[in-house]
């Protein structure tokens, strides 16, 4: 028999805790990420009051200096640690592919100018569409269509962007180009980036309505992600029969490799606590692992280095965690942790190479306190030691220390 029943994990996206030992060898608009600290900058430069969090242990977790207004707790209820990454990126699809323990030795390519001409020609080519050349380039994605949407509205061009990530972005007017047909060129897309030197994780539809100075990203959006290079610990749990359920962009990034219970996209933080909810609430799941990926931190306030809207939404997670903790049962394991970190005080736009949180509850623990620093993938091989199954490529299990 498991020791935890169900399993649930959420990824706060991009809330790293503090620089990784390799930090310096990546860098951010030149500046190498060896001074990021994403919790520890928000803490210092805006405040944080994160009281659940820090009930469970987040400010008990080892740094050089204390986050300033998250404090420790003589007797925290959870476990807590931080965690190395292993992989050579520090983008989504990296981090979680590393956590369901996969090693990363060659990152994804990335397209810091833009992409090359190549490529944008074989767009227009197979679209008849014209691709907007100014728009070709590292973008936030409102930006971008308050930029350019005007004039896609009027000429039907293209909007082609990149961002941090290794990822090509289309953004499109769902009255200008209907969604069949924006799916279609974004397949396309995809056809013509699955080797090297334009190696993406990801091509992403963006359908957007609305007008000039009043444009709104829908729902619609499509992620098409390559698969992973190798099974991961999702894929050996869909093996064995074991219900492994998928909250937000988790589907994605994995190309829904090892899902068998797809919640769907979050339309916000909150509503993917609300779908992470329902999961847990629901009769089918009886047993299992559950994923889920909350996506605004990085999104909406990291790359656009908004300090005091990362902190705000770090505080909307916070005041819902006790529903979240209310929603599992005494056998179930709750674990809290990210994915890379995106420093919303530092320079560029890029996400920074930090460690990250784990923190861990139970209402079956009998214990509390600090395991020992790991790796991403230990999360994996934790998760297929409890249900029995072969962990992935790397990790170590830490499941004998939550007692």
């Amino acid at each position: 028999m498991p020791k935890f029943n169900r399993m649930h994990l959420v990824v706060l996206d991009s809330v790293g805790i503090g620089a990784a030992p390799d930090a310096n060898n990546f860098v951010n608009a030149g500046v190498p990420d060896g001074a990021s600290d994403t919790l520890g900058h928000i803490s210092k430069a805006v405040g944080l009051n994160v009281p659940n969090m820090a009930k469970l242990g987040l400010g008990n977790i080892p740094r050089e200096q204390p986050l300033k207004t998250v404090p420790a707790e003589s007797n925290p209820t959870g476990y807590a640690t931080k965690l190395e990454e292993v992989s050579l990126g520090k983008d989504t699809m990296t981090g979680h592919w590393e956590i369901m323990g996969l090693n990363i030795t060659e990152p994804f390519d990335t397209f810091w100018n833009g992409f090359p001409e190549e490529i944008i020609t074989k767009i227009e080519e197979f679209s008849g569409r014209k691709v907007i050349r100014e728009a070709n380039k590292p973008y936030s994605g409102t930006a971008v269509i308050d930029d350019f949407g005007p004039r896609q509205m009027e000429t039907g061009e293209l909007i082609i962007y990149t961002s941090a990530d290794p990822v090509l972005q289309i953004a499109a007017h769902e009255d200008i180009i209907p969604l069949d047909e924006l799916y279609r060129i974004c397949e396309y897309a995809r056809s013509i980036t699955l080797e090297r030197p334009a190696l993406l994780g990801r091509i992403i539809a963006r359908p957007y309505v609305g007008e000039p100075g009043n444009f709104t990203r829908t729902a619609n959006r499509r992620d098409l992600a390559v698969s992973p290079f190798a099974p991961t610990v999702l894929d050996k749990l869909n093996e064995a029969g074991i219900d492994t359920y998928s909250v937000g962009k988790i589907s994605d990034i994995f190309n829904g490799a090892g899902i068998n219970h797809d919640m769907g996209h979050n339309k916000s933080n909150s509503h993917g606590i609300d779908n992470l909810i329902k999961a847990m609430k629901s009769e089918d799941f009886k047993h299992g692992f559950s994923f889920t990926n909350l996506v605004d931190f990085d999104a909406l306030y990291g790359h656009r280095r908004d300090p005091h809207g990362y902190r705000d939404c770090l505080h909307e997670f916070d005041e819902r965690l006790p529903e979240i903790i209310a929603a599992i049962k005494e056998d179930d394991l709750l674990m809290i942790t990210a994915d890379h970190g995106n420093d919303p005080t530092y320079a560029g736009t890029d996400h920074t190479r930090e460690y990250i949180p784990f923190l861990a509850y139970s209402q079956s623990f009998k214990g509390s306190g600090l395991i020992p620093v790991g790796h991403f993938a230990d999360i994996s091989a934790t998760v297929a030691d409890n249900f029995g199954v072969e962990k992935a490529m790397i990790g170590e299990s830490f499941l004998d220390k939550l007692v």
